[in-house]
C-alpha cells in the first residue's frame, strides 16, 4: 500500500498556495502504455501535503511493476511534476520509505515526493492443533476401526472444500492423532465464523473408507480450546434417522490449539535483509565465435544477445533489493589473458581483488569487454562458481544477507558430480541458484539439478532445501520479437520461487525478521 507525501511543491496559485492531487499510473507489463490506477484526495492550499488515501496494489517480487506518480493542481491543468519508480524499489528501500525528486517542469525545481509502502496483513496466522476421539463406532468386522479425520472449509456458495486430512490411527476406537499445522486462510479463508466441517472415517485398504460421523465448528470456536478442552459429538445422520435410541457415534476432543503469525518475504526485506546478486556466464566454445551472427554471444547493433537479455531480465528486478547495487560477475570455461590459462571463475571486470560491477549496466559492459579479450574454450564447469558464492554466503548466516546466483549457460555440463555436491552443500546456506539455458541444446541435466521432481542428492546426502530453478530461455522468446515482453516472462518464472526459498531458509533456522521502525 504505497502512501504519498509531496514536499516543497511548485506554487502555481497567484493568491494562495496550491491545491494538489496525486494521480497514480501503472505501466502495462511488457509495453510502454500507462493506465491510471487511482487518485488521492485533494488537499487545499498547501505546498507540503500529506495524503491519506492509500493505493492498494498486488505486489509480485518476480515482476517489474513500474509506477508513475503525477502531481497536479485540482481543477486546473497545472502540472507540478512527476516521479517514476518500481514498486520493488519502494519495498526494498529502508523501512519501506523512498523519497524521489519530482521532475517534468523544464527549468524548475518541483520539490520531492515521499512514498511509503506497507504490507496488508491478510490473515497470515498459522494454527497448530491436536485432537483425539473416544468410543467411535466399530466398523471393521475383525478388528476395531482405523479412524482418520477430514477437514473441510465452507465456501461462499455453500459448498465445501477439503483442506486437511489427518493420518490414520490403526485398530482403535480411541485414537490420538498427531498435532498438525494449517494456515488460517486454508481453514476458513480469514472468516473466523465460517463453518468448518469435520468428517470421521474408518480407513479401508481398497479406498472405500467407511463414514463414521461428522461434526461442525468454526475457527472462533476452535480457538477457545486455548483455555479449555472442547468436546464434539460425532453424529451419523443416517443412523440418527433409523435408530430411536441413537445418541452419537463417539466424541472428538480438541486437546490443544495454538496460533502463530507467519512472516512474509516483505517482512524480511523491510527488516533489512539484503539480496546479493552474483552472475556467472558461460564462455565455452560451444557458444560459437562471438563475432559470428550464429553465436549465442553475438550482439548485433539492433538487439541484445540471449545472454545479455537473461542478465537484464533477472538483474533489473533483483537490484531493487540490493542497497549497494554492486554485483560480482564471473565467466567460466575460457582461456584468460595474459597466459591463456583455462578459468572457471574469472572476474568479468578483470579485477581479481574486487569482481563487483556497478549496477546491471556495469555487468553488461564488463561482459561485452570480456568477449573481446578471452578465448572461448571449455569444459563447462559449474561447481567452482557455486562454491565461490557458497563460501561468501557461509560467512553471514544470521538472515541479514541472502545470495542469488544467476548462471547463464548453453547447456552441456561437464562436472555434474561436483556440481551436485556443491548444490547439496549450498542448500543449507542463505542462497538460491537460477540457471537460464540459452540456445537449442537438450537440458536434461539441468532439470535434474532443479530438483522439482526428485530431491537432489549427492553421495547419499540429500539437499536440505530446493534452491535451484532452471528455465530454458527459448520458452520465453516472444514471437513478434518484443524483447521487453520476453524479459518480463523470463523474470516472472525464474524469480517466482525466490521468496519461498528465502522463507524456507529463515524458517529452518528460526530466524525472525528485524522489526522495521514504524
Amino acid at each position: 500500500t504505497p502512501g504519498s507525501s509531496p514536499r516543497n511543491l511548485l506554487d502555481m496559485d497567484t493568491f494562495s498556495k496550491s491545491d494538489p492531487v496525486v494521480v497514480l499510473f501503472v505501466q502495462v507489463s511488457g509495453s510502454n502504455e500507462w493506465k491510471e490506477f487511482g487518485r488521492t484526495e485533494v488537499i487545499d492550499n498547501t505546498l507540503n501535503p500529506d495524503f491519506v488515501r492509500k493505493f492498494v496494489l498486488d505486489y509480485y517480487f518476480e515482476e517489474k511493476q513500474n509506477l508513475r506518480f503525477d502531481v497536479a493542481l485540482f481543477g486546473a491543468q497545472d502540472f507540478l511534476g512527476q516521479a517514476f519508480v518500481a514498486l520493488g524499489e519502494v519495498i526494498g528501500s529502508q523501512r519501506g520509505r523512498l523519497e524521489r525528486p519530482l521532475t517534468g517542469v523544464p527549468g524548475k525545481r518541483c520539490g520531492t515526493i515521499l512514498l511509503l509502502a506497507e504490507e496488508l496483513s491478510n490473515c497470515r496466522d498459522i494454527v497448530t492443533m491436536q485432537l483425539c476421539a473416544n468410543k467411535l463406532d466399530k466398523k471393521d468386522f475383525f478388528g476395531k476401526s482405523d479412524p482418520f479425520l477430514v477437514f473441510y472449509r465452507s465456501n461462499e456458495d455453500g459448498t465445501f472444500t477439503i483442506c486437511h486430512k489427518t493420518e490414520v490411527v490403526k485398530n482403535t476406537l480411541n485414537p490420538v492423532w498427531q498435532p498438525f499445522t494449517i494456515p488460517v486462510r486454508a481453514l476458513c479463508n480469514g472468516d473466523y465464523d465460517r463453518t468448518v466441517k469435520i468428517d470421521v472415517y474408518d480407513w479401508d485398504r481398497d479406498g472405500s473408507h467407511d463414514f463414521i460421523g461428522e461434526f461442525a465448528t468454526s475457527y472462533r470456536e476452535l480457538s477457545r480450546a486455548q483455555s479449555q478442552f472442547t468436546v464434539y459429538e460425532v453424529l451419523n445422520p443416517r443412523k440418527k434417522c433409523k435408530k430411536k435410541k441413537y445418541v452419537n457415534s463417539g466424541t472428538v476432543t480438541l486437546l490443544s490449539f495454538s496460533v502463530e503469525s507467519e512472516f512474509t518475504f516483505v517482512d524480511y526485506i523491510r527488516g533489512g535483509t539484503q539480496l546479493n546478486f552474483t552472475v556467472a556466464i558461460d564462455f565455452t566454445a560451444s557458444n560459437g565465435l562471438p563475432s559470428q551472427p550464429t553465436s549465442l554471444h553475438y550482439a548485433s547493433p539492433y538487439q541484445l544477445s540471449a545472454y545479455a537479455l537473461a542478465l537484464k531480465a533477472v538483474g533489473e528486478i533483483i537490484q531493487d533489493y540490493d542497497s549497494d547495487k554492486l554485483f560480482p560477475a564471473y565467466g567460466f570455461g575460457a582461456k584468460v589473458p595474459p597466459d591463456g590459462k583455462i578459468s572457471h571463475q574469472f572476474p568479468l571486470n578483470n579485477n581479481v581483488e574486487n569482481p563487483s560491477c556497478a549496477g546491471i549496466e556495469g555487468v553488461l559492459e564488463s561482459y561485452l569487454q570480456s568477449l573481446r579479450t578471452v578465448q572461448l574454450y571449455g569444459p563447462t564447469n559449474f561447481a567452482p562458481v557455486i562454491n565461490q558464492v557458497a563460501g561468501t554466503a557461509a560467512q553471514v548466516t544470521d538472515g541479514s544477507q541472502y545470495h542469488v546466483l544467476l548462471i547463464i549457460t548453453d547447456g552441456v555440463i561437464s562436472d555434474m558430480l561436483q556440481t551436485k555436491e556443491a548444490i547439496v552443500t549450498a542448500s543449507s546456506l542463505p542462497m538460491s541458484i537460477i540457471i537460464v539455458g540459452v540456445g537449442p541444446a537438450e537440458f536434461e541435466a539441468m532439470e535434474e539439478l532443479d530438483g522439482d521432481e526428485v530431491r537432489l542428492s549427492s553421495r547419499g546426502r540429500y539437499a536440505e532445501r530446493d534452491i535451484v530453478q532452471f528455465v530454458p530461455f527459448r520458452d520465453y522468446v516472444d514471437d513478434s520479437g518484443n524483447q521487453v515482453l520476453s524479459m518480463a516472462r523470463l523474470a516472472k518464472d525464474v524469480l517466482a520461487e525466490i521468496p519461498e526459498q528465502l522463507l524456507s531458509y529463515m524458517k529452518t533456522r528460526d530466524i525472525k525478521p528485524l522489526r522495521a521502525d514504524p
